[in-house]
């Protein structure tokens, strides 16, 4: 057996890929946040809410209609964005011109109240989804035997990263969003209904930390407070990141899961900081994150 800095290798590449599908999860939800902030400067600290309602909806929609799971993964999302939508439209909208700090204490306060409806229903305790039937079993990977699900998860995230970069980055329709946060009345005269297009942005944001729930509910339980510790992690990934960086986001929630899967391995007793000690560091050489502006 391959000993890597005393480790056997087979350790080290099966925490490697643990690494990479935990970084899927940050990636997924980063993204979303660093689309919500580049495109319309909002801090939404309730991205970890919107987490926590994409999984309860896709368990909604088992257990009370027999939606199965590849129903939810399109369902939920769009249920989220709907309700987001609906939130941008009637409170979020009166916020743009303010201080980001008014941004990030009411979605603060939204996410406290969704947070404690659902904990006063549901309770704390994590209720079951299953893994949906082709999904099940395991891959021997030689290293490793990899269930087929977490494969999975780690596919999707990438295909649904590397899309979401494309759009926003390379396609007609990212450079009016863009152009629309920096000069709306601009664009405005060019026909184009920009409230609108705001709307539709913090919906598609939000879809994706929903899209990201949906997949971690067979993972992790479903939970009210599923969410609330993972957006402190998130906020760190996007800081480190950049603010608003969209390759920024996914770069570092895959490289920061790799980064805390192999601490489990060579310092465990640091696995649970890891990711906050290198944004310290990041912050003290680059205050605007790796792939952030620095005005």
């Amino acid at each position: 057996m391959d000993i890597v800095f005393g480790i056997p290798v087979q350790v080290l590449l099966g925490q490697v890929l643990i690494g990479l599908i935990n970084g899927a999860f940050y990636a997924l939800l980063s993204l979303g946040l660093a689309i919500i902030f580049g495109l319309l400067n909002i801090i939404n600290f309730a991205h970890g809410t919107f987490y926590m309602l994409g999984a309860f909806a896709a368990w909604a929609l088992m257990s009370f209609f027999g939606i199965g799971y590849w129903w939810a993964l399109f369902l939920a999302p769009v249920m989220v964005g709907l309700f987001a939508a609906l939130l941008e439209r009637s409170i979020i909208r009166r916020i743009y011109n303010l201080d980001h700090i008014y941004g990030l204490l009411l979605t603060f306060g939204v996410a406290i109240f969704i947070e404690g409806l659902f904990r006063n229903r549901f309770g704390v305790s994590g209720m079951a989804y299953p893994i949906p039937t082709q999904l099940q079993g395991a891959q021997n990977l030689g290293f490793m035997i990899l269930p087929t699900y977490r494969g999975w998860v780690l596919v999707a995230s990438l295909v649904v990263c590397a899309a979401t970069w494309y759009l926003i980055e390379k396609t007609r329709l990212g450079s009016y969003l863009r152009a629309a946060t920096e000069n709306p009345q601009i664009v405005q005269s060019f026909g184009i209904n920009v409230p609108l297009m705001i709307t539709l942005t913090f919906a598609f944001g939000t879809g994706l930390a929903a899209l990201a729930g949906v997949m971690a509910a067979p993972i992790y339980q479903v939970s009210p407070v599923m969410g609330s510790g993972m957006i402190i992690v998130v906020f760190a990934v996007v800081v480190i990141g950049g603010m608003g960086s969209i390759l920024g986001a996914i770069i570092s929630g895959f490289g920061l899961g790799l980064v805390e899967g192999l601490t489990k391995v060579f310092y465990p007793e640091a696995s649970n900081t890891i990711i906050f000690i290198v944004m310290a560091i990041v912050l003290l050489v680059k205050p605007g994150g790796l792939f952030g502006r620095t005005a």
